[in-house]
């Protein structure tokens, strides 16, 4: 497949103009390698170790939802320097969705619902809510059993879902007045917990979105590249 009809089959997954304003310029193809695209691999963030591995799978193109270029680019050092070099010393293409992929029908926080059976689903401004008939228990174990729980959790049978850092004040307001009565996402603030109308389910932001990458790859036939972040505890 050339690399142009690649792009056009994932634009028509996660059409640009569904990305939130930040990411004007961040999706897409931020590197180009060769033209011709035959092997894909797949991963949540480009890091060196990822995209080492895509080199040793022999891959065309990696697909991320994370971009490691997140500010303007006036000088190449250090891991983006060296993660530059790899990706263009192999040719290799890379192609980022984020939070046009975020938005997609078949997207992230899609993918989120179904690891957490979440039926009855109505969208919201940046996420969803569904019926959850699982346990506090069983939602930890599928998110890789890291969660902390703020609030008094009485029931959480409308389970409102951001992948991502989805814990702004107007998300919060916005799902409680459409019913829910928890709320699941990442990266939570002291300030917002403290003043929040539902109690919420904080995950990482890998477990959350992780899992649409994994999903994209079985549904592609790609290769999926896991690299979870490294966690340590402190005693």
């Amino acid at each position: 497949m050339h690399v142009r009809s690649f792009i056009e089959e994932m634009e028509q997954l996660a059409p640009p103009d569904l990305a939130e304003d930040f990411d004007c310029g961040k999706i897409g193809l931020i590197v180009e390698g060769r033209p011709d695209i035959s092997k894909v691999c797949c991963a949540l963030d480009a890091t060196t170790s990822v995209v080492r591995k895509a080199v040793d799978a022999g891959a065309d193109m990696l697909v991320v939802h994370h971009t490691p270029l997140w500010t303007p680019v006036t000088s190449l050092t250090g891991p983006t320097a060296s993660l530059m070099c790899q990706l263009l010393t192999a040719n290799m293409n890379l192609y980022v969705m984020h939070t046009n992929f975020d938005h997609s029908p078949e997207g992230v926080n899609d993918a989120l619902a179904e690891l957490l059976s979440l039926e009855n689903k109505i969208t919201l401004s940046l996420g969803l809510i569904g019926t959850c008939t699982i346990t506090i228990d069983e939602l930890a174990r599928r998110l890789g059993g890291n969660i902390r729980i703020w609030g008094e959790l009485i029931s959480m049978s409308r389970l409102a879902i951001v992948a991502g850092s989805g814990f702004d004040p107007a998300f919060l307001a916005e799902a409680k007045e459409a019913g829910a009565d928890a709320f699941l996402s990442a990266e939570l603030k002291h300030s917002v917990a403290r003043s929040s109308p539902l109690p919420c389910i904080e995950a990482t932001h890998y477990a959350l979105e992780a899992p649409a990458m994994r999903r994209l790859a079985v549904r592609k036939g790609w290769q999926y590249i896991d690299d979870p972040p490294r966690l340590h505890s402190i005693i």
